[in-house]
């Protein structure tokens, strides 16, 4: 079912101000145009202050563009960022990316209706894909968030965020979220099937909780491994 938000924060990009929501991440909501050309990405948890939006976008622009060098540019998408006022009257930071019109993220593919050749070069892509990540926080000491995740509504984002709902944060991050269910990670259906990585932001923590996060992260490489090869000698994606 589309559902369409009116804002005037969709001014720069759409002249009846309406786009239609296609998802959401854990401080995003994220939108498309009528032409199907531009993905459209509000950080919802954005300061108000201008001054304050200019320099995060500049960090965030800076981090993206690490990232994507990370991954490698058959792996990247460009992002670009503008500072926009909603219909609030507030400014929020947009991110905009092109639209995917062929591609599905890895939560929703099928890995048994892939020929072994499509799993094999898309088990190569993955691999390639964890080392490039793991050199990359050898170096730096940050990460490409290579797995995502997502929410049906503004509302089922807030509550996921809430307090309470630590525990199952937890059990997704540690059980659910392998990267066979990545949501950032893009498979196109054009041969020969590539990867694209669509998230682009850094880690927004305090440095004790970013060293926790990588290393959780650099740990769990080890079992998605593991699910890689068996998506790839026999089509099986194991379920959280």
């Amino acid at each position: 079912m589309t559902t369409l938000h009116a804002d005037t924060l969709f001014a720069p990009l759409d002249t009846d101000l309406h786009l239609e929501r296609i998802g959401g991440g854990n401080e995003t909501e994220v939108y498309t145009t009528d032409d199907r050309r531009f993905v459209v990405k509000v950080k919802c948890d954005s300061p108000s202050e201008p001054a304050s939006l200019f320099h995060q976008a500049q960090a965030r622009r800076a981090a993206a563009k690490a990232f994507a060098g990370a991954v490698g540019q058959e792996h990247s998408l460009p992002t670009y960022y503008l500072i926009a006022r909603n219909s609030s009257g507030q400014a929020q930071l947009v991110a905009i990316q092109p639209y995917l019109r062929q591609a599905s993220p890895l939560a929703q593919v099928n890995y048994a209706d892939l020929s072994t050749e499509e799993r094999r070069h898309l088990a190569a892509q993955l691999r390639q894909l964890i080392r490039r990540a793991l050199s990359f926080y050898r170096h730096t000491g940050q990460m490409p968030d290579l797995y995502g995740r997502t929410h049906s509504s503004p509302a089922e984002r807030r509550r996921l965020n809430r307090w309470f709902m630590l525990p199952w944060r937890l059990w997704c991050f540690f059980f659910r979220r392998t990267l066979l269910r990545s949501h950032n990670l893009m498979l196109t259906a054009a041969q020969p099937r590539d990867l694209l990585l669509v998230d682009y932001d850094p880690v927004q923590r305090s440095p004790l909780y970013r060293r926790l996060y990588y290393t959780a992260r650099c740990l769990l490489f080890g079992r998605d491994y593991l699910f890689i090869w068996l998506m790839e000698r026999f089509g099986y994606n194991p379920q959280g």
